[in-house]
């Protein structure tokens, strides 16, 4: 279900970009860059607030902040397509590289990348 959900976004993320004749500035360095723009534009609504604040934003904030983590997820669907790149099972599989790095009883309570532990 998840997966036919997200081939039929980008099916519909490529169309939309092919009608404005945006494919030749989506390059998938480009979308790299503007990945990172979004994603610092994000990080930008948090800057200077303190942990408790960032988990309680007004609704105009958190309206901000939903419309750019569309943008970074949208970039993300472009590159894939660009890159063809099955994101699902690349996820599954840093997901099972993970647990091999950061096992429960060895990591759990800790902040620590998996070289200090």
């Amino acid at each position: 279900m998840a997966e036919s959900m997200l081939d039929d976004l980008i099916t519909r993320l490529k169309a939309f970009a092919q009608e404005r004749e945006w494919e030749q500035f989506h390059s998938p360095k480009n979308l790299a860059m503007a990945l990172s723009v979004e994603a610092a534009e994000l990080l930008e609504h948090f800057q200077w607030l303190t942990p408790e604040q960032s988990e309680n934003l007004t609704a105009e904030k958190q309206r901000e902040v939903e419309l750019e983590m569309a943008d970074i997820f949208i970039y993300l669907m472009r590159l894939c397509e660009r890159l063809d790149v099955d994101l699902l099972q690349v996820v599954e599989e840093k997901i099972q590289l993970n647990k091999q790095k950061y096992p429960a009883d060895k990591v759990r309570g800790s902040s620590k990348k998996y070289t200090e532990y």
